[in-house]
């Protein structure tokens, strides 16, 4: 910085003065004052009238006042332009974002009413979902998130007609017996020896009891051994027990199959409404590790194909 700029001050854009130079307005009555009173001499050294004399330092001042203040407005008016170029693209910026979010929400509420679903579940979820506290422990927010993700995969997956699960469900087999209005057809190998005893198996059996009761759901489930010999008293009580809750129940030795019955795969699977197949896969171990809705209809087709073979071909009521 000069000796000059020193003297002199900066002001900014808008004429406000920066550092300790000389007051805008100080400066421009001082160069008022001066151009007046050079007119004032100069009229005065050519003698001319009192009132020339006044008249010319009064205009030629008031012109010197007025020229130095459209200056500074001229001045102003870009500093002003160019902060509106600026403010205006980020305001644009900003309107853009906010109507690319109306027209998702909006998109998004479309998509929503016209959904088979019940839109009050839907609502429910979102606004539940949105009122998780961003103040509270992050493992709920975690927690939250990763529920959230698990219900969009598994949407996503079943407008594809297909999804599973990693081991052994115990959501979806009741929810879909909560959920059947016309028939549950079921098969029950020896994998499910430790399901039956278990508190969701007994569960299932409490919501397939209500099933029949409440909406008159008829419920078949065919229990699958390999040779007569399986069918020991454990067995034939299970028999009854599902019996007096109303399913109609029968015991398939898979050894007595006719030969053109025994050539399919036969695992553990549940038709519900004739519409779903939900199906159980075990290791080697004889655990159930995959759980999978399936309902592509020609797998479906299938599936109650092949129950009704099973059902009619082996299938026998163990107290006849």
């Amino acid at each position: 910085m000069n000796a000059s700029t020193t003297a002199r001050g900066t002001s900014d854009p808008l004429g406000r003065p920066q550092g300790g130079g000389i007051p805008p307005f100080l400066l421009k009555t001082l160069i008022t004052v001066v151009i007046g009173g050079f007119t004032y001499a100069l009229t005065n050294a050519t003698d001319q009238p009192e009132v020339w004399k006044l008249t010319a330092s009064i205009f030629l001042g008031g012109a010197a006042m007025i020229i130095q203040y459209m200056i500074d407005f001229e001045r102003r008016l870009g500093a002003v332009e160019s902060g509106l170029i600026v403010h205006n693209a980020e305001m644009k910026e900003l309107v853009a974002e906010g109507f690319a979010k109306i027209n998702q929400a909006t998109e998004l509420f479309g998509l929503v009413e016209g959904s088979a679903l019940r839109t009050d579940g839907v609502n429910r979820l979102v606004r539940n979902a949105t009122s998780v506290s961003s103040d509270g422990p992050s493992i709920v927010r975690a927690f939250a998130q990763a529920e959230i993700n698990r219900l969009a995969t598994l949407m996503a997956n079943l407008n594809q007609k297909h999804t599973d699960y990693d081991g052994e469900d115990h959501d979806w087999i009741v929810t879909l017996t909560q959920c059947a209005s016309g028939t549950i057809d079921a098969t029950s190998t020896s994998v499910d020896h430790h399901f039956w005893p278990s508190e969701l198996g007994q569960r299932y059996l409490r919501e397939q009891r209500d099933a029949i009761r409440g909406r008159g759901v008829r419920i078949r489930r065919l229990f699958i051994v390999n040779t007569p010999d399986q069918i020991d008293r454990a067995l034939e009580q299970l028999v009854a027990r599902q019996k007096s809750l109303g399913i109609d129940v029968r015991v398939l030795a898979l050894s007595q199959l006719p030969p053109e019955a025994g050539i399919d795969t036969t695992n553990d699977f549940i038709v519900f409404d004739d519409s779903l197949s939900y199906e159980v896969e075990p290791d080697l171990r004889g655990m159930n590790s995959k759980t999978t809705l399936d309902l592509r209809e020609e797998r479906v087709a299938r599936r109650v194909k092949r129950f009704a073979e099973l059902w009619e071909a082996g299938g026998r009521d163990p107290e006849e």
